[in-house]
């Protein structure tokens, strides 16, 4: 789906340069993360957790196609959160309705890491789409 938030202002990224790590937990699945692959899916910014993770084959509920306007990509990243741009007040906003709401929780549609170090995103349990829909 994807798209553009017209009521936000997008938030400052740095993507990255070289190639990182991002390891999803609880799957435990580790993905190496090419800057030239970016955008990988096109929901949520590009360079994203959401963009990676289903450019990736893992899926993280986003009901509003990844453009800050709900919470459904709420994470958690357990590491590697300095590497990541800051939360803008929008994604606060969305975040104050998140369940489970812990002091490195971030949308995953806003979070873009920069690839200074390797980062580790736990999807809580509600957030984990199960369901696969046949094309």
């Amino acid at each position: 789906m994807g798209g553009v938030n017209p009521y936000i202002r997008e938030p400052e990224v740095r993507l990255p340069t070289k190639k990182y790590k991002i390891t999803f937990l609880p799957m435990n699945v580790v993905v190496e993360v090419d800057p030239a692959k970016i955008p990988y899916e096109h929901n949520g910014l590009p360079g994203s957790l959401l963009d990676i993770a289903l450019g990736s084959g893992i899926e993280i509920d986003h009901a509003c196609g990844g453009v800050c306007a709900c919470s459904t990509c709420h994470c958690i990243v357990r590491e590697g959160l300095e590497s990541t741009n800051e939360a803008q007040d929008a994604e606060l906003d969305q975040l104050d309705n998140a369940p489970g709401l812990k002091a490195n929780s971030r949308l995953s549609c806003q979070t873009v890491p920069d690839g200074s170090m390797d980062v580790i995103v736990e999807i809580p349990e509600w957030n984990r789409n199960l369901v696969s829909e046949g094309h």
